[in-house]
């Protein structure tokens, strides 16, 4: 009966409604018991031969029984109410919570483990919360209260009762250890699962060219016969406890009926505490019958309490106590000061001691070879990591004196790998800023090459995109991910490999119309191809993590160095396609 720390703390959000639930349930509870006095009542008087108040009785249990379904009904919708409630606030609070944590969890957390915990696990809470809980409280306090009842009528019921009682209510508890071993191990074992599948959906283009379909087949059946094996595994456990409890209710209520029919032999009481004893026998064991029902309904949520907390405790790779306001009046200058970074376990850093300063409203382009720290260098200025050595700087302020919220809602990214959603083209794009009217949708698409396109499709700007922009090319989706950028007010930009899927040709294209059209704001502009960043006021040059030159594409290409052997690696490759 130990309740999870994680679901004591869920229950909380819902404390009202749920103790509401929890007397509405005793009600109905207490109906059962007035129930079992008037029928008792009744069947004395038949025994006697007295039915002059018979039809008073009857219409008193009918009255009884009205009541009972209307107070039901009314439980039934509070407690759903409740667990609704405690549903969304989980689901937020997790939501909330993953956004703290940001990109850097997720590279290590699948996001199918992930999904499973935010979508199955909050609901297992829900009926934990919603069922169990009331139906716990109820049966703490009804049983005590029939046995104070029985004492008056007939104290030695109480001798098949009691130890029936605490058989029932306390001997499943010796396998509360086992079940919760076997609990964790079917819900890793089902959270491993949800993750494969939605891995194996989401990657089947590439498990299809690989040829790979079949092996991935046999690796989920085999995976989903150890989720049986696991389900198989804590059914027996869970057995164990019913078939104790059954033994426990059934043995009492036995024991019981005996020592009535005992008493009324030996005419040590009435007809009426008779059948009292025999109907309030039953009562006292309703609500343990019920209890073992909303656990067995509620489980799902012990299982997952362990997942949830896990992901709620989980600590941010940044520390969030900064306040300071990130808006900007004027394009921030953006520094770099000696900035080292070294991910864990890895045997180099990923920067070492980088510096460099991406002027105010201007546009700054940064290059390299593979594995030179350019994504790194971006994560830093997102904070989703901070560096271990040096400091990033946004208009002379350090990055890690800005509230994170804040801080990212003043940088709007456009990344190589975007992500649409599965709604029109115009809800796409307002999501970068909601009050956006149709002409300034259009004016954004238009400088990001995609408004012809969009105009073409049959609905225009209402066509419906697939789970992920898959109805569109991936150089469109870039494209209209660069038109989201545009429409928001952030007064940084940062195109990260944000045209690699336009052919080279049309991207020194789209890149000049973008940085036309994004006057006003600090652009930092990361590429392989160098024909996204000739245009570029300067250019900063990695390699293996640090600083190689800084300059304009004229001046680097006549200094030589890592640049001219990107420009004439570019030359070579555009040779090799012309071939």
């Amino acid at each position: 009966m130990i309740v999870h720390p994680e679901l004591r703390r869920a229950a909380r959000h819902a404390r009202r409604p749920l103790l509401a639930a929890a007397l509405l349930q005793g009600a109905v509870t207490l109906t059962h018991l007035a129930q079992a006095v008037l029928l008792a009542l009744a069947l004395a008087g038949l025994a006697r031969g007295d039915t002059g108040q018979l039809p008073w009785l009857l219409a008193g249990v009918l009255a009884v029984v009205a009541a009972r379904a209307e107070l039901a009904l009314w439980q039934r919708r509070t407690a759903t109410r409740a667990g609704a409630r405690v549903r969304v606030a989980l689901r937020d609070e997790l939501l909330a919570h993953l956004g703290r944590l940001g990109p850097a969890y997720l590279t290590t957390a699948r996001a199918g483990a992930v999904r499973t915990t935010l979508v199955d696990g909050v609901e297992g809470v829900d009926a934990y919360v919603s069922r169990y809980l009331p139906q716990l409280l109820v049966t703490l306090a009804v049983p005590p209260l029939v046995l104070a009842v029985l004492v008056v009528v007939e104290p030695r019921a109480l001798l098949g009762l009691v130890p029936a009682l605490l058989l029932a209510l306390l001997g499943p508890r010796a396998w509360d250890r086992l079940l919760a071993a076997r609990g964790k191990e079917h819900w890793d074992t089902y959270e491993g699962l949800g993750a494969d599948y939605l891995e194996a959906l989401q990657g089947m283009p590439a498990l299809r060219a690989a040829g790979a379909v079949g092996r991935t087949r046999a690796r989920l059946e085999e995976r989903s016969a150890a989720l049986h094996r696991a389900t198989v595994a804590k059914l027996r456990v869970s057995l164990v406890d019913t078939g104790i409890t059954d033994l426990a209710i059934q043995g009492g209520t036995a024991a019981a009926a005996l020592l009535a029919c005992w008493s009324a032999v030996t005419g040590s009481t009435t007809a009426a505490g008779t059948y009292l004893v025999l109907l309030l026998a039953s009562e006292c064991f309703r609500p343990v019958r019920d209890h073992a029902r909303e656990w067995h309904a509620g489980y799902l949520g012990v299982s997952a309490a362990d997942g949830l907390a896990s992901l709620r405790t989980s600590v941010p790779a940044v520390p969030d106590t900064a306040t300071a306001p990130a808006h900007w009046h004027t394009p921030p200058e953006l520094s770099f000061h000696s900035v080292r970074f070294t991910y864990d376990g890895a045997p180099a850093p990923a920067l070492d001691g980088v510096s460099f300063t991406a002027r105010a409203g201007r546009t700054t382009a940064i290059v390299g070879p593979s594995g030179a720290g350019k994504s790194t260098l971006l994560a830093l200025l997102l904070r989703h990591h901070d560096p271990q050595e040096g400091r990033i700087t946004l208009d002379g302020r350090p990055t890690t004196e800005y509230a994170l919220d804040s801080l990212r809602q003043g940088i709007a990214v456009v990344s190589q790998e975007t992500y649409l959603f599965h709604a029109t083209i115009a809800d796409n794009l307002r999501l970068a800023r909601p009050d956006a009217t149709d002409d300034e949708l259009t004016r954004a698409a238009r400088a990001a090459g995609i408004h012809h396109e969009i105009a073409a499709l049959p609905d225009g700007y209402a066509t419906l995109l697939g789970e992920r922009g898959a109805t569109l090319s991936g150089g469109q989706r870039q494209r209209l991910a660069l038109a989201r950028a545009l429409l928001s007010d952030a007064p940084v930009l940062v195109l990260d490999e944000a045209t690699s899927s336009v052919d080279e040709r049309r991207e020194a294209d789209i890149v000049r119309e973008l940085l036309n059209a994004v006057g006003g704001r600090t652009v930092l502009v990361v590429a392989h191809r160098l024909a996204a960043v000739r245009s570029a006021d300067r250019i900063v040059v990695l390699d293996a993590g640090r600083v190689d030159a800084v300059g304009d594409h004229t001046g680097l290409v006549d200094a030589g160095g890592v640049y001219t052997r990107l420009v004439e690696a570019g030359r070579a490759h555009r040779g090799e396609l012309a071939a």
